[in-house]
């Protein structure tokens, strides 16, 4: 029943991006939104679509400018999760290694 709440998505999308802007810094924020204008016209449409009143549409929107906004994050995250006990077992599973593999690419250490 509030799973598409439109004041709750609307406080999450405030939340969101004020807790990007308070760790990165406002300056890094800019220009993280400004190199990726695809996935920051999805992102910010999907936002003003939940502000309108349409959250169903506006979170699909979100989401796939969230994806292209990250998606040169997911291998490092795939990295992290490679290393916990239960889902690295999971994720190297012969039909799932692949899968794994294919995405994260020839990097097989952390950055940090």
């Amino acid at each position: 029943m509030l799973f598409f709440d439109r004041g709750l998505l609307s406080m999450g999308n405030i939340l969101f991006l004020s807790g990007v802007t308070t760790t990165i810094g406002p300056r890094r924020t800019y220009k993280f939104f400004k190199r990726n204008g695809k996935g920051t016209a999805a992102f910010m449409s999907g936002v003003a679509l939940v502000f309108v009143g349409w959250p169903f549409f506006g979170m699909l929107v979100e989401g796939y400018g969230f994806l292209v906004l990250f998606s040169s994050f997911f291998p490092t995250v795939l990295l992290f999760l490679k290393r916990l006990p239960v889902v690295g077992t999971f994720l190297s599973l012969p039909g799932v290694k692949n899968v794994v593999t294919s995405l994260v690419g020839k990097t097989q250490t952390l950055p940090v």
